[in-house]
């Protein structure tokens, strides 16, 4: 059993987060005032700092990056790293592109293209042969001279126009390329996630007052989270996509903390203490578990920066930031808040404690009994059930979003179809290989032999004639496969130039090497691959390190671990199913179905794993609590759920539904991301926390606590539980008796 509490040894959080809890809620004006003038501050200095985002994309320490890079410096008119559009042009049927009224307009755009703001590079079809056989169809490639997060509003609106007036001479006109890429506004989803926060908050707290201030802090929050990210775009550059995550995860995590602390502060008031003290009772205790179910998700989150990804380093570093501003809200703004709500927050007569124990007949209580006393069987189907839910995840292909993923009336969608119409496929896909003959007698030779060594190879379509740089040591081809570039014959392909690499430099002595978005993948799947076990090691070994540190067990932490396991690989296997072969995806808008995103796999892990330790903590915690108390193992495991699984229910349901309202959006980054995390909590929470977890907890009895005499000496006692703070409100910490009272209202709040 728990070791019993000892004052003397116990380094204890909960005193500290008690004392907080009751100052904040004392010096309510002050505390709310220093947030206020801070998310005043960092919104001025965000309006003021702020610069524009990029969604370039790198990928340091790969073949297909170091090639990007000599391609910016031996050829910066192709403006290799900046942004890039596709201009598909298309005859009226039964007319030729080369009818004298349809090729002065081709002419009459590509000049327009050329003199557009921000254009370095436009490459004319009849001169490039970007033409279809048929002359039916034509290409227009065009290259920015600045990246894709730097294109203007003024250079996106001429581009558009250009194509408008191409239409207007009686051609079809579609464009393709990151030039028309802008960050996502918020929309209709974010907003209906809120909305069903407020709806479960209410039916949770039943209360509009108590309900409001989990969604305050929350945009308090986001707002500085965000202002703060703002800022930081002027000193670093910052990939466009950096605030989505931080988005997500400020919303969910920061109306889900504010409900565990708001739903225990009513839970103290219902039994019978003042507010003064239940504000610090509740900081204390569902206080604790916020800090390190917080620390736990910081962790999984800043860890990714030892996959190498500057997108992922960035997009972890900034949503940790935005949960470290949750939790410092949580327990300090919150309590101020709660002395301000004053008497409103004072429950009535009859009043629905989400947090108490539950009648013997209740759904939640006969749940944690059916549970208890079948182990075996609920366990057994829980997780057969996640295996078979995680079984298409066999089939898993990862890659990034291209014009072919985008929505089928979408001008980008459509100029992807046109070219795979009018010239294959692999058009849309394009190889470019480097050929660095710096060492080589004869340099041209050193490139068409190189050239002649690809076209042999399996499913290309073509190789462009060498184009040499300025120094004639450098050139590019460009190898056009047969087949469209997010098939596995063009992965193939790409590995077999690779592999024919060396043969080239045995003849010659020069060195060839691939890039293009299919290379891109490719090494992108290799590096996240070669990452994922050292970054398992780093985030597991941490939060595993920290949950013994919270329950001092050596069974919690394991059970923990694997049921994250489980509940992963079964989101992987549904995001599998209806991204990647297309079951509901109608339901979800996806209109093409394809490879998974690469991000998104360690993305999940990281993110689902702090998630999933959140409802761990918040419901073992009641179980311990109880367990400390003097309450049997199994009886502390009914009465702690019954304690805990309404409030981890309703968290749960918030968080699902802020992260699918992002399923609604049309990026296709944002939606699966969105999808994976919603369908990762909800299996989570009530699965594997709310079954799995009270069914082990139930079979393990006493051992589920156990811990090594020498482990426990050395690991320090956190009182997570609160149990030394009965003393201190048997006299309200000042030696006096608590009292009844109602909550009193701060004058004039």
């Amino acid at each position: 059993p728990p070791r019993p509490f000892d004052p003397k040894e116990t380094r204890s959080v909960a005193s500290f987060l008690d004392r907080l809890g009751r100052s904040a809620f004392v010096r309510r004006r002050l505390v709310a005032a220093v947030w206020v003038v801070l998310l005043v501050a960092v919104g001025v200095s965000a309006a003021t700092l702020s610069a524009p985002t990029s969604n370039q994309f790198t990928i340091p320490g790969t073949e297909a990056q170091a090639a990007l890079d000599v391609l910016s410096a031996r050829f910066p008119q192709m403006g290799a790293d900046g942004a890039s559009a596709r201009v598909v042009v298309q005859a009226p049927d039964g007319q030729t592109l080369t009818d004298p009224a349809n090729l002065a307009a081709v002419q009459q755009l590509v000049v327009g293209l050329q003199g557009a703001p921000l254009v370095a590079l436009v490459a004319d079809p009849l001169q490039t042969g970007a033409v279809n056989p048929a002359k039916t169809l034509a290409l227009i490639q065009v290259n920015y001279s600045v990246g894709a997060g730097d294109i203007t509003p003024e250079a996106r609106e001429a581009l558009i126009a250009l194509a408008e007036t191409g239409r207007t001479a009686g051609l079809t006109v579609e464009i393709g390329g990151n030039a028309l890429q802008e960050l996502p506004a918020p929309g209709a989803g974010e907003a209906i996630g809120v909305i069903i926060a407020a709806i479960v908050l209410f039916l949770t707290l039943g209360s509009i007052v108590a309900a409001g201030l989990p969604l305050l802090t929350a945009f308090l929050g986001i707002g500085i989270g965000l202002g703060t990210i703002a800022i930081a775009s002027h000193f670093f550059a910052l990939a466009s996509v950096t605030t989505t995550l931080a988005l997500m995860l400020g919303l969910a995590v920061g109306i889900d903390y504010a409900l565990f602390i708001v739903s225990r502060y009513r839970h103290e008031l219902l039994v019978g203490r003042d507010g003064r003290t239940a504000a610090g009772r509740a900081v204390a205790t569902a206080g604790s578990a916020v800090v390190f179910a917080g620390a736990t998700v910081v962790i999984a989150l800043v860890a990714l920066a030892v996959v190498g990804i500057p997108i992922l380093t960035q997009m972890g570093f900034a949503a940790a930031f935005t949960v470290v501003v949750a939790v410092s809200i949580a327990l300090t703004l919150l309590p101020a808040l709660l002395g301000f709500a004053g008497t409103r927050l004072q429950p009535k007569a009859g009043a629905v404690d989400p947090e108490a124990d539950g009648a013997e007949t209740g759904v939640v209580h006969r749940w944690a009994n059916l549970v208890t006393r079948r182990p075996w069987p609920v366990l057994i189907v829980a997780v057969a059930g996640l295996l078979l839910a995680a079984s298409p995840a066999l089939s898993l292909r990862l890659g990034l979003p291209d014009d072919g993923s985008a929505s089928v009336d979408s001008t980008q969608r459509k100029a992807y179809d046109l070219a795979a119409a009018g010239f294959g496929p692999g058009f849309n896909g394009p190889l470019l290989v480097v050929v660095d003959a710096t060492a080589s007698t004869d340099k041209t030779a050193a490139a068409s032999a190189a050239a002649t060594t690809i076209q042999a190879l399996p499913d290309v379509l073509y190789v462009t004639p060498p184009q040499f740089d300025q120094t004639g040591e450098v050139a590019i081809l460009t190898v056009i496969p047969a087949s469209g570039p997010s098939t596995q014959e063009t992965s193939d392909l790409v590995a077999a130039i690779r592999a024919a690499g060396p043969e080239v430099t045995t003849a010659t002595a020069a060195t060839v090497a691939v890039t293009g978005q299919t290379a891109l993948n490719i090494d992108i799947s290799q590096k996240m691959s070669d990452a994922l076990l050292p970054y398992l090691l780093v985030v597991v070994g941490l939060a595993m390190l920290l949950l013994m540190v919270v329950f001092r067990s050596i069974l919690v932490p394991i059970k923990a671990t694997l049921g994250f396991v489980l509940s992963v690989v079964a989101t992987f296997g549904v995001v599998v199913a209806v991204f990647q072969w297309g079951w509901g995806a109608s339901l979800l808008g996806i209109d093409t179905t394809g490879p998974i995103l690469s991000l998104l796999p360690i993305l999940l892990i990281g993110v689902v794993f702090g998630l999933a330790m959140d409802y761990e903590v918040f419901l073992v915690t009641r179980m311990r609590e109880e367990h400390v108390h003097g309450a049997p193992a199994v009886e502390a495991v009914v009465t702690g759920f019954a304690h805990g699984a309404k409030v981890v229910a309703a968290a749960a349901i918030i968080m699902v539904g802020v992260f699918a309202g992002f399923v609604l959006s049309e990026d296709a980054f944002v939606k699966p991301i969105g999808f994976a995390l919603a369908t990762a909590v909800l299996l989570d929470a009530f699965v594997v926390r709310m079954t799995i977890v009270p069914a082990v907890m139930a079979l393990a009895k006493e051992r589920a606590w156990w811990i090594p005499g020498w482990l426990g000496r050395i690991l320090p006692t956190i009182d997570i539980e609160g149990d030394h703070l009965a003393d201190a409100d048997a006299t309200d910490g000042h030696g006096a008796a608590p009292t009844q009272a109602p909550v009193p209202a701060e004058p004039g709040a």
